[in-house]
């Protein structure tokens, strides 16, 4: 059974940052994409960020030189380091693990951006 484990959330003021982290566990195929995705109140689930096992990135626009993901693969974790954060960031951040027909969320963290 695989888990993905995140951490890092918090309350920040505008401008400041974050690191987020999703360890993931379990039977994991050695070729996947890990990604990070995000719903605020009222908004569909998007996606922030995700990267393949050999590295390749797929970054939203509004977040494109503000946030910086990156994965050992050692240690099936993946990080997302966020800058400048604005009050627009908010929301529940998801981590999602993918390979082959498989799909696994995780059970998200809270990211809250307000002076």
């Amino acid at each position: 059974q695989v888990q993905l484990v995140e951490s890092g959330g918090g309350l920040v003021q505008p401008g400041e940052s974050l690191k987020l982290s999703c360890a993931a566990s379990g039977s994991i195929f050695s070729s996947n994409v890990m990604g990070w995705y995000r719903q605020a109140p009222g908004k569909e689930r998007e996606l922030v960020v995700d990267i393949t096992s050999g590295g390749r990135t797929n970054y939203a626009r509004s977040v494109k030189g503000r946030f910086t993901i990156s994965r050992d693969n050692a240690k099936n974790t993946v990080y997302l380091q966020m800058n400048s954060l604005k009050p627009e960031d908010t929301a529940v951040y998801y981590c999602k693990l993918t390979f082959g027909f498989k799909v696994y969320w995780g059970q998200g963290t809270q990211v809250t951006v307000s002076s």
